[in-house]
């Protein structure tokens, strides 16, 4: 159970009213940025992108871009002009050493490893739960680590105006401007300017909407109401647990038993006991939408291009062709033969791969797991995956 300090602190925070019938107080702009931490959530494996991305080596531990850069990388380096060192990492026990690889700055009590995967209402609240108990005045902005974002300015004027916004007593998502009716992503609807000094778009948030049908994309496309929701969220700790805590009661506990002995020498031990008990949930439905229907939300558009990079055919789209060909070529090293051939090749290995006649090709060849298939069939590879899966051949997963 929580001890008495981290009751007395929010005690402090719940009698204040805090964050929906009177907006936080006003703070000087220099103060308000003080007050940021970011949080990089990094789970999942990527299933579309196998046999690419595996359990063991997720998508954000790649390089998907042809940047140099790993895309948790990437995000890490997006948020240090924002927060500096103040940022947190969330992720899977086994990809400790490979994180800490790819940041080897980050420092060990921000460093948060899940013993197993509890999606984002865990991983997200025990960010916002640790940051809590060392300071109830931090705002956090969470950030995927698998998103590619450019350019990373005008990411991070929109992050700006979170903060400015979260400030007054808002949880903040960043909308993506929609550039087609697409109907892999969960939409927002953006309501009534809010009219905040230093965040001139912020705006409302009416509803969060699930993934729609073409005809319901087209729809939300045209009337100019509608962004996407790239899961990213920015927002005053304390309103970020006082949601959790009415919507989620179970998994609060669990985050705040957990979080208090997060800086203690019991940490490994309250962790061990209790992550394995928490109910899992996402925070869309634990915190954002339950936020949004009592008025707590507000949304910040986002005009950078932003991709999540759930298939084959996202990173084409992020890598250019071949000079004087259609055919994107990935690897180092890789040995391509193409005549009269599109589509993309991610080779891992020293085999020559010879296409002839063929359109809108996927390969992607490793050392022991070979993908073949077309752009359009790309969303479709994580059923190879539950196939694997299920017949029991797990080694290559």
């Amino acid at each position: 159970m929580a001890s008495s300090s981290y009751g007395a602190d929010w005690a402090r925070w719940s009698n204040v009213e805090l964050m929906s019938t009177e907006r936080a107080h006003a703070h000087t702009p220099s103060s308000v940025f003080d007050r940021f931490h970011g949080v990089i959530p990094a789970g999942g494996t990527g299933t579309r992108l196998w046999p690419l991305s595996r359990a063991a080596a997720p998508k954000f531990l790649h390089d998907l871009t042809g940047s140099g850069s790993t895309l948790i990388r990437a995000t890490y380096d997006r948020l240090r002009p924002l927060c500096g060192d103040r940022i947190m990492v969330v992720t899977g026990k086994v990809h400790r050493r490979a994180v800490l690889k790819q940041l080897p700055e980050i420092k060990d009590s921000n460093l948060v490893l899940e013993s197993e995967p509890k999606d984002s209402g865990a991983a997200i609240g025990l960010a916002a739960a640790i940051l809590f108990k060392r300071d109830p005045d931090i705002i956090m902005g969470s950030f995927a680590a698998d998103q590619v974002i450019a350019p990373a300015e005008v990411f991070q004027a929109a992050v700006r105006e979170a903060i400015h916004t979260a400030a007054e007593g808002y949880i903040v998502t960043i909308g993506i401007r929609p550039t087609h009716p697409s109907t892999g992503f969960g939409y927002i609807r953006a309501g009534d300017p809010l009219l905040i000094e230093g965040a001139p778009s912020a705006h409302s948030v009416v509803e969060f909407v699930e993934k729609p049908s073409v005809g319901v994309a087209r729809e939300y496309l045209d009337s100019g109401k509608y962004s996407w929701n790239a899961g990213m969220f920015v927002a005053p700790v304390a309103l970020m647990l006082k949601h959790l805590e009415a919507n989620e009661p179970l998994l609060y506990a669990g985050l705040t038993e957990i979080a208090e002995a997060w800086d203690t020498p019991s940490r490994v031990e309250v962790a061990r006991r209790v992550w394995p008990s928490l109910p899992k949930t996402a925070i869309d439905y634990a915190v954002a939408e339950p936020a949004a229907a009592a008025g707590d939300v507000a949304m910040i558009p986002g005009d950078f291009s932003w991709d999540d990079v759930g298939d084959f055919a996202a990173i084409g789209r992020l890598n250019p062709a071949m000079e004087n060909s259609e055919l994107t070529v990935m690897g180092e090293g890789a040995r391509v033969f193409s005549e009269n051939a599109s589509g993309i090749v991610v080779s891992d290995t020293k085999r020559v791969i010879a296409l002839i006649g063929i359109d809108d090709v996927v390969i992607v060849d490793t050392p022991d797991a070979l993908l073949v298939t077309t752009k359009e069939h790309a969303q479709e590879v994580k059923k190879a995956v539950e196939a694997l899966r299920a017949s029991g051949d797990i080694d290559v997963l």
